[in-house]
C-alpha cells in the first residue's frame, strides 16, 4: 500500500522526500525498502490468491451471483480446489462479493434528529451493588416461521437475568411501555 502511494507521487516529489515525510508522520519507510519492494518477486500466497480470485469470481458469476462464502467454499472443494473456508471469506471480501440474503431487511428504529435524547439516569454504570437496584429494559425483533415478532423485556442488571417479557406481532408504544417495568403487564419467570 505504501509502495503504491510512493509510485503514484514519486514523479512529483521524489522517493526520498516522501519517505522522509512518512517518517515524520510516524510511518517509517526507508527508501531502500521501497526499492527492494519494487524488485521483489510476488509471494507464493499472492500468486495463489490471484488464482483463487479468478476461480471465485468465475463460480460466483456462474451461480447467479448468489453464493456466499460457505457455499463458495463447498463448491470449490467439490471441484477439487483445496482451499480453507477462511481464505474464501477473505478473498470474497477483497473482491467485494457477498451472497444473496433471504427476506427483507428489518428496520425497527428511525431516529428523529430533532428529538431530544433520553437522559442517562445511571451515568452508564450498569453494575449495581445489590439485586433489584437497577433494572434495564430492551426491545428487539425476532424472525419466526410465522413472521416477525417483537419482544420487550426487563433485566435485573445485578443478576443479569431477565425478570419478565412481553411479545407482540406489532411494534407499538404499548408493547415497549409494558416491557419497561409495569409488572402487571409482564410475563414473569417462575
Amino acid at each position: 500500500m505504501i509502495v503504491e502511494f510512493i509510485d503514484r507521487y514519486k514523479e512529483v516529489y521524489g522517493v526520498e522526500p516522501i519517505c522522509a515525510q512518512l517518517k515524520e508522520l510516524g510511518c517509517g519507510f526507508a527508501p531502500s525498502s521501497y526499492y527492494e519492494a519494487r524488485v521483489r518477486k510476488e509471494s507464493a500466497r499472492a500468486r495463489r490468491d490471484a488464482e483463487l480470485k479468478e476461480s471465485i469470481q468465475r463460480e460466483y458469476d456462474e451461480n447467479y451471483r448468489c453464493y456466499g462464502a460457505r457455499k463458495m467454499w463447498l463448491e470449490l472443494r467439490g471441484k477439487g480446489v483445496d482451499v480453507a473456508r477462511c481464505t474464501v471469506e477473505r478473498l470474497m471480501t477483497s473482491l467485494g462479493l457477498q451472497g444473496a440474503r433471504r427476506g427483507p431487511s428489518k428496520r425497527t428504529t428511525i431516529p428523529d434528529p430533532a428529538a431530544t435524547r433520553a437522559q442517562d439516569l445511571v451515568k452508564r454504570d450498569f453494575n449495581p451493588l445489590a439485586p433489584n437496584k437497577l433494572w434495564v429494559a430492551d426491545f428487539t425483533y425476532v424472525s419466526t416461521l410465522a413472521g416477525w415478532v417483537y419482544v420487550a423485556f426487563v433485566i435485573d442488571a445485578y443478576a443479569r437475568r431477565i425478570l419478565g417479557w412481553k411479545v407482540s406481532t406489532s411494534m407499538t408504544t404499548d408493547l415497549v411501555s409494558a416491557g419497561c417495568g409495569q409488572p402487571g403487564n409482564l410475563y414473569t419467570l417462575p
